[in-house]
């Protein structure tokens, strides 16, 4: 808010005017002092309107654009996005995001305990593993494990540098499924152990001395103390690896899986339609991700609850209840007015 010139505070204005007037002219009119008489001007914001209005003249290009242009081929769009072979082709994609995830997120979990113990041997180790498997791109770990049998005709079980009591070819053990599964899994673990250390180390120690103090057992204090504080700083980085890791499924298309992207390349290298396959896989992958961050932000908000006494109101509690203030005060607009008797009472 701005004050006007001719409404300047008192002791700025009136004290010099009353000074140069001299000891024998009238003193400042009272009403000047008041606040009542101070004229507010509200602020004007030009720069913040001229960036509104450039954005909203971008986005409607942008809209005009997707409409008028026919390089979309929208018709295109709608004749593929819920054909069988792009729904097929999501829930390989799917399929391929939960199992790393938990096999992941379980390896990961270990290795970052294992940073955390006592154990020089078992610090090294998983700090290796952690070190190697962040240093190598995701694809040529794809790569090298879709070409393990080059490396190890067989693998077997048996005793350590001796006999072995049980041989299986590595093609038929580990096909180009497995060795997706293997790559990212593995790839995921050197992340998700980062992501529960850092969680796990949020927590305070003197939590679990006092829990030791108790007499309650390691495991226990873990489970029943660290995990359940550590996952309030765990989520948020883990839901951003976790859809990572699905747009990253991508990748498994040097090994001619068919997930989405794959088939998608497999129907325009058909048919020339570019644009509108990848914009088919543009929008899968932009309602998946949209729906992992539902599902993390109910997480999120499900272990904030011991911090939280009140959290609050999730979107669909919002319209909820917004529904009903708008049906409540359409209710009592039309609720019938009770004239007034003779004496101003109702009747």
């Amino acid at each position: 808010m701005e004050l006007t010139k001719d409404s300047a505070p008192p002791g700025a204005a009136t004290q010099p005017a009353a000074a140069a007037a001299g000891p024998g002219s009238p003193g400042p009119d009272p009403a000047h002092d008041e606040p009542g008489s101070l004229r507010v001007v509200p602020a004007r914001h030009y720069a913040r309107w001229a960036a509104a209005a450039a954005v909203v003249v971008l986005a409607a290009q942008f809209v005009h654009g997707l409409v008028t242009n026919p390089v979309w081929e929208w018709g295109v769009f709608r004749d593929y996005v819920l054909s069988e072979t792009i729904v097929q082709a999501v829930g390989v994609t799917l399929q391929l995001t939960a199992y790393a995830t938990v096999l992941g997120f379980v390896l990961g979990t270990v290795l970052a305990f294992m940073r955390l113990s006592h154990s020089p041997v078992l610090q090294t180790v998983a700090w290796t593993y952690i070190w190697i498997f962040r240093s190598i791109p995701m694809i040529v770990q794809l790569v090298f494990w879709f070409n393990l049998s080059a490396l190890y005709k067989e693998l077997g079980v048996g005793i350590p540098f001796g006999p072995v009591f049980w041989s299986v070819d590595s093609n038929s053990l580990i096909g180009t499924i497995g060795a997706a599964l293997i790559g990212l899994s593995l790839h995921q673990a050197a992340y998700a152990a980062e992501i529960v250390r850092g969680g796990v180390i949020s927590v305070d120690h003197g939590q679990l001395e006092a829990a030791a103090a108790l007499g309650i057992p390691r495991l226990r204090q873990i489970r029943r103390i660290v995990l359940p504080q550590a996952m309030r700083a765990i989520l948020p980085t883990a839901g951003n690896e976790i859809i990572g890791l699905l747009k990253g499924t991508s990748v498994v298309y040097v090994m001619a899986i068919g997930e989405l992207f794959y088939q998608v390349q497999v129907i325009y290298g058909r048919n020339g339609r570019v644009i509108p396959l990848l914009l088919v896989a543009t929008a899968w992958y932009v309602l998946l991700t949209s729906l992992l961050s539902v599902a993390q932000y109910y997480v999120e908000r499900h272990f904030a609850r011991g911090a939280d006494r009140t959290p609050p109101l999730t979107p669909v509690q919002r319209a909820v209840r917004f529904v009903r203030t708008v049906r409540t005060a359409a209710a009592q607009r039309n609720r019938p007015v009770v004239p007034a008797g003779p004496l101003g009472g109702s009747r």
